[in-house]
């Protein structure tokens, strides 16, 4: 005995060995209640030279005790040099996970997304981020108390030249000069929600520890620079 599943106009969708009959589905982001989706493009200050490796740009410390937070999707989309040239050199960004995070990262400056900001649909409730989301603005930012993982989740690498390089610009006679750049966006993680994989789920138990992610850098030595991060994350009451 078998189920028959019947579409529009009376179609029954067809399976096995028979003439298929196609099932035609929407795939719907994760349910989210009072809560929302939401998605924050985040450009630090200039970065002053010699920051150490892999010092932290964006920090994204959990604390609500009682929902959770699904973070979808991480990208580096541009970083640029500012004023000082780099040494010709290699250049790493990353994100990774951390756990057991008791006390907010310091300096730079807050991430405000509260109230209505950053929601993807004006009737979605406002971020439960709060002080935990920061961006650097002039340096890393300070570490807090937390244990990062061993190992990044995403990163990228590459190389970047110490010589201003020289580009056309379209449609114009000019041949302007700019200093190494990267870009455009560079995904350094991805949960590919209709193939199942999984998101990264962050949860707390009211903020003595907590979860979070880390964006992380490494650039070479003497150069001034900024970059720019896109974030996007789900917050639910349940997962």
């Amino acid at each position: 005995m078998g189920i028959q599943i019947q579409g529009a106009a009376g179609t029954i969708v067809g399976a096995g060995a028979e003439a298929q009959e196609g099932l035609h589905f929407i795939s719907k982001p994760q349910d989210y209640g009072v809560l929302g989706h939401y998605a924050a493009v985040l450009t630090t200050g200039t970065i002053g030279a010699g920051m150490a490796a892999l010092g932290e740009l964006v920090q994204m410390r959990w604390i609500d005790a009682t929902r959770l937070c699904l973070i979808h999707e991480v990208q580096v989309l541009e970083f640029r040099n500012v004023a000082t040239a780099w040494t010709a050199g290699r250049f790493l960004f990353d994100v990774c996970i951390a756990r057991g995070w008791s006390a907010d990262g310091t300096g730079g400056a807050a991430v405000v997304v509260t109230g209505d900001q950053n929601q993807l649909r004006t009737s979605m409730g406002a971020s439960l981020f709060s002080t935990g989301f920061r961006l650097a603005t002039t340096a890393a930012l300070g570490a807090g108390t937390k244990t990062l993982d061993t190992n990044p989740i995403g990163a990228c690498f590459g190389m970047v030249d110490a010589v201003a390089v020289k580009y056309h610009i379209p449609q114009s006679n000019v041949v302007a000069t700019a200093s190494p750049a990267a870009g455009p966006g560079i995904m350094l993680w991805k949960a590919d929600i209709a193939s199942g994989e999984h998101p990264i789920v962050l949860a707390s138990n009211g903020g003595s520890t907590s979860d979070g992610i880390a964006i992380r850098a490494t650039v070479p030595a003497t150069g001034t620079w900024a970059a720019s991060f896109l974030v996007k994350w789900a917050e639910v009451t349940a997962f």
